[in-house]
């Protein structure tokens, strides 16, 4: 059974640390305590890694975050992988820093890259984790703040957070949505 998991963020290095990228974070993260290694492959850059039998995909999208629709699409046909296993991690201005939220289903919330991902696909039923980011910023200045960068202190809560997060997506695809969300949606002590 294939599972796609995408990480939402913009490619670059000057957008590697800012909040627009949690979800790069937590593939990153991933990637690094599993020994996986990225490979650049069409629309993204692309890992595999197998638990209990499922076959992970774990995808950061090469479109920038507004177009990541196309990248989706390509790699749920291309693996053969039904809506109801594909996962996004990303950010999310409405809730506090270090806040993490499970959904089946919904709407984008305003994210450009989940609205892309819903207009490209043609549904709002996939799986996504939202990471929140705090919209501690003056009217006008989310465009600045999203694309800031985050302290130290906040890259181990990011660090700390990832680990929680493989642990829920792991449950996901083995014991199924429900128990992924007991475990993600809990209060972190």
């Amino acid at each position: 059974m294939n599972y796609l998991v995408v990480g939402l963020g913009n490619i670059g290095a000057e957008y590697a640390s800012t909040r627009h990228n949690m979800g790069f974070m937590v593939l990153d993260a991933w990637a690094q305590a599993s020994n996986l290694v990225f490979e650049s492959r069409r629309y993204g850059s692309v890992a595999e890694c197998s638990y209990r039998g499922r076959k992970l995909i774990l995808l950061k999208p090469s479109t920038y975050m507004n177009l990541s629709g196309n990248a989706v699409r390509y790699w749920m046909h291309k693996m053969n992988i039904p809506t109801e296993r594909i996962i996004v991690i990303c950010d999310d201005l409405n809730l506090p820093f270090g806040t993490v939220r499970m959904r089946m289903r919904g709407s984008d919330g305003g994210h450009n890259g989940l609205k892309d991902i819903e207009d490209a696909l043609g549904t709002q039923l996939y799986a996504r984790i939202r990471i929140g980011i705090g919209n501690d910023f003056k009217q006008g200045g989310q465009i600045d703040f999203v694309l800031g960068e985050i302290s130290e202190e906040q890259k181990k809560t990011v660090q700390e957070l990832s680990v929680r997060i493989v642990s829920g997506i792991e449950t996901f695809t083995t014991a199924g949505p429900e128990r992924a969300m007991n475990l993600l949606n809990a209060k972190s002590s």
